[in-house]
């Protein structure tokens, strides 16, 4: 792994793969039959009977379907209720330009189509950058009359979804001089965000137009339709672990832009958000301690809330 690689997986990530297009046909310990489709682009695990949602998973920022499903073991449970999920093989942005909204919305309708999915009951969620993704694409979806697949709810899992505080983090991780590899790779966080879209004491209008959340002005510009989409806002946040392993305080950290986050959403009258703090629950699937993990969430609560009407 090169040192960049580090990096995103020490701020918001994880690993990456690829697979050939396949179609058959598995059974679980309780006898549902799924329809199990891998193409290049997605994962696809479908029961062939009364699918009663459709949940589409983003991973972190190298994470591709195989890591996704070794991460979040959601297989079984989502099988037993008769839940379709779709592992996507599509990473590595921390924000989405518009072509990218419109071509990604266009590929999940067709996923939706071609597989004969319902429309009305799909859920959208991601981890770390994934997270970034799923409330980005499912604002523009139900923004555009183009679309008919509206999330009924989205959720995130400890994402990093302040672009100015990313960039300042990294200023921090420069000055504190914590490691070389930490000051290579925030110099290069600085590089890429700084070459397309400036430094955000000056040109914070275009972080703004690119982040979930900018909390230095309170914008959330860019969630405003999903007012009355169900959203569930994950996070671990121990400040010990991160001070112990990244020299970082808990205003460097996701969970802290995340609640604030929350605390503006419910002030604007967005009802149905729902923040999740958790504790020591964030392991990797080596059995590695880190509080920036897909296992902070509670499989059977999501489904349970997946399925409530």
């Amino acid at each position: 792994m090169n040192k960049i690689s580090i990096l995103i997986l020490s701020l918001f990530v994880c690993i990456s793969c690829k697979n050939n297009a396949t179609h058959k046909e598995v059974k679980n310990t309780a006898k549902t039959v799924v329809s199990e489709i891998i193409k290049e682009d997605y994962e696809l695990y479908k029961p062939t009977k009364e699918i009663k949602a459709v949940l589409i998973l983003f991973g972190g920022y190298p994470e591709v379907a195989k890591d996704i499903k070794r991460e979040f073991k959601i297989l079984e449970l989502a099988k037993k209720n008769n839940i379709a999920v779709v592992f996507l093989n599509y990473n590595q942005k921390l924000w989405l330009e518009t072509t990218e909204k419109q071509q990604l919305a266009a590929k999940l309708q067709g996923i939706i189509e071609k597989n004969s999915l319902p429309s009305d009951a799909i859920f959208i969620g991601g981890f770390s950058s994934g997270g970034v993704m799923s409330l980005l694409i499912s604002d523009f979806i139900i923004g555009m009359k183009q679309f008919y697949i509206d999330p009924k709810g989205v959720f995130i899992v400890d994402s990093p979804i302040d672009l100015v505080a990313l960039y300042t983090t990294s200023e921090k991780n420069i000055e504190r001089n914590f490691s070389s590899v930490s000051v290579q790779e925030s110099n290069w966080v600085l590089k890429n965000l700084g070459d397309a879209l400036g430094n955000p004491k000056d040109n914070i209008s275009n972080y703004e137009k690119k982040s979930v959340y900018t909390h230095r002005t309170n914008n959330t510009s860019n969630l405003q339709k999903l007012k009355k989409t169900k959203i569930r806002l994950y996070t671990e946040p121990d400040t010990l672990w991160w001070k112990k392993h990244r020299m970082v305080g808990y205003e460097e950290m996701n969970a802290f832009y995340i609640k604030k986050m929350s605390e503006n959403l419910k002030e604007q009258g967005f009802q149905h958000i729902e923040y999740i703090s958790t504790n020591n629950k964030g392991y990797r699937a080596n059995g590695e301690r880190h509080p920036h993990s897909w296992s902070i969430v509670d499989k059977k609560d999501l489904v349970r809330w997946i399925l409530e009407k």
